[in-house]
């Protein structure tokens, strides 16, 4: 028999995920804390066979005008294969959303795109969301070659670029200082005006690196050109996986290839720490020029690697009228920003 239970200690939490392969930050526990510390409600649980620790699971409320719901990201981790722990699983979200008077649950997993796990969430009640939560068709790179073939994998422009970087004399700076996330958000902010996409705010940026880089989880990177910044990248290292999460470039980024070798910099360094594959996070589909991430994932797959798509997002609706209202908003925002 499958037994739930709230999970409050951070080893115990950390231990479980860091062990799971498939596992990346967004089921972490500083994922979770950096949510609290925007005053934000979630909560932890453990699902447990014969005493021993199967699952776990985490969930935010997003409270809205709109609708408050409920956000699993990157997760539950658990044996999908077991009916009986997944529909613990549902039985778990959904009290814990009525309890909170949500609208819905909805649930990114770190399982793959495949009609067995579209049928799987069916069978639970979810249906397909409106919108993505977190990237879903990623770009991940295998770490396993050697520095030399990793570069050999990579389109003949990006090692031309990565090695021009070089020649040019371009320096990258690896902070952990959670000042410097002021001089990013700016940066941010003009990369926002130029490819029109809604920027994060300065506090959640600021709050996301300080809790991560506490643990040596998130590094930002900085390419220079003399005293010119070309370009900066917010990298997430953790468990098996590394993250190249946020990204920013001035007009001479546009000019000079500073961002490819932040990129070959994280890269190395995900390799040196023992990771098992470096995510580029999320790309337009193949041939979608229209997409408005269609240039940023030319780059993203230059640097070698496959696209890896997850399940997309599910929703579990608990109040039609509320859900209704959030999914016309959803919809038109999906239309306005060409994804």
């Amino acid at each position: 028999m499958v037994k739930v239970r709230e999970i409050t200690d951070k080893n115990e939490w950390e231990a479980f995920v860091l062990d799971r392969p498939e596992a990346n930050f967004l089921h972490s526990w500083n994922w979770g804390e950096f949510y609290r510390n925007l005053g934000q409600e979630m909560k932890r649980w453990g699902w447990e066979k014969d005493s021993r620790l199967v699952g776990v699971g985490s969930a935010i409320i997003e409270r809205a005008k709109r609708a408050s719901y409920v956000v699993v990201p990157g997760g539950p981790l658990l044996d999908w294969s077991d009916k009986e722990m997944v529909n613990r699983f549902g039985e778990t979200i959904k009290k814990f959303a009525k309890e909170n008077k949500c609208s819905f649950v909805r649930v990114r997993p770190q399982i793959l795109e495949t009609p067995e796990n579209a049928n799987l969430f069916s069978q639970l009640g979810f249906g397909k969301a409106p919108m993505h939560l977190h990237a879903e068709l990623t770009h991940q790179l295998d770490l396993a070659g050697s520095e030399e073939e990793l570069l050999a994998w990579m389109r003949k422009a990006t090692r031309y670029e990565v090695k021009q970087a070089i020649k040019l004399g371009i320096k990258i700076d690896a902070s952990q200082n959670a000042e410097e996330i002021s001089e990013f958000y700016d940066l941010q902010m003009q990369t926002a005006r130029r490819q029109g996409f809604v920027p994060f705010s300065r506090k959640f940026l600021q709050e996301q690196f300080r809790v991560f880089a506490g643990d040596n989880q998130c590094v930002l990177y900085t390419a220079w050109l003399g005293k010119m910044k070309l370009a900066q990248a917010m990298v997430m290292f953790y468990g098996r996986e590394a993250d190249y999460h946020y990204g920013a470039s001035s007009e001479g980024g546009r000019k000079y290839p500073g961002a490819y070798l932040i990129q070959w910099e994280a890269i190395k360094e995900a390799k040196k720490r023992g990771m098992a594959r470096y995510n580029l996070w999320g790309v337009a589909p193949e041939g979608e020029r229209s997409h408005r991430f269609y240039g940023v994932s030319v780059f993203k797959r230059g640097f070698g690697g496959q696209d890896v798509a997850y399940l997309h997002a599910r929703d579990l609706v608990l109040d039609w009228p509320g859900y209704a209202v959030n999914w016309g908003i959803e919809m038109v925002r999906k239309w306005m920003r060409k994804v």
